[in-house]
């Protein structure tokens, strides 16, 4: 099973392979550099020291695998802490891929360390699939975020959870859903900005792809993680719409969030 191709521009320093994507094989995935990843593991093995509550879940649960069936896509700064939190979901047992949410805020050795994993080599990576590069265009950080939602193997083709920063995730499965179910995506030549032009762009093409591929994906779509108060108030605004489509939880109001990571 390959990935869609990447948009035309991408990153010619970005390394690209979609040569498996089932159980027992490399991921796919596209990071900027694949040997960047032993720096990036060493960031990582440091990151873990500085995060005591993340390890002690992985000593105190990873033996039953909570998480197993958990089919987990990431839209989230790609950082040797978000590094920290996929590998222990993954411990947890989830399967998970992961986008980030900012077109300028991955670390690149972040990025290849979590495709490599930590018993891979850049020969043979046998890590998570991350679609993150620094410095992406917006054509470029759409296809990631929609490549992050595609899980060729999984019989709806998408994830059964979503934990998001920004809703940029969210919401691409939301139109997506509501332009499948309107029969047509609006005219490029009508988007309000750059963003919503690339945004149609991608909807219509899929689309055309594949008729439906949004409705299917976002059937057995359990729930949804918010942290960012933008991300909020998007879902707010839809569920005061009555658009949607699976429960959502708000955890930048939650006590740990809002009195500590908001204030400092």
């Amino acid at each position: 099973m390959t990935t869609t191709d990447a948009p035309t521009g991408a990153s010619t320093d970005a390394t690209d392979t979609s040569t498996g994507t089932s159980a027992g094989t490399a991921p796919d995935f596209k990071v900027a550099d694949l040997s960047l990843a032993a720096f990036g593991r060493k960031e990582i093995t440091l990151a873990e020291h500085e995060m005591p509550g993340l390890m002690a879940i992985r000593e105190e649960y990873a033996a039953a695998r909570p998480l197993a069936g958990a089919r987990i896509t990431g839209s989230l700064h790609m950082t040797v802490q978000t590094a920290v939190l996929i590998e222990t979901l993954v411990a947890l047992g989830a399967r998970v891929r992961w986008a980030s949410c900012n077109i300028f805020s991955t670390q690149d050795h972040a990025a290849a360390a979590v495709a490599v994993g930590p018993d891979g080599t850049p020969e043979d990576p046998r890590g998570v699939p991350v679609f993150a590069w620094k410095g992406e265009s917006l054509q470029e950080y759409w296809w990631c975020t929609e490549q992050a939602l595609t899980w060729p193997d999984a019989p709806t083709g998408g994830p059964n959870m979503i934990l998001d920063d920004g809703g940029d995730a969210t919401l691409l499965v939301h139109k997506g859903v509501e332009y499948e179910k309107a029969g047509a995506v609006p005219d490029v030549a009508t988007a309000e900005s750059e963003e919503h032009a690339v945004i149609l762009g991608l909807l219509a093409r899929t689309l055309a792809e594949r008729p439906g591929k949004w409705t299917q994906l976002a059937s057995e779509i359990r729930g949804v993680t918010e942290e960012t108060t933008t991300g909020v108030h998007r879902l707010y605004e839809m569920q005061r719409e009555g658009a949607l489509l699976f429960p959502a939880i708000n955890v930048n109001d939650s006590v740990t969030k809002s009195k500590f990571d908001n204030k400092y």
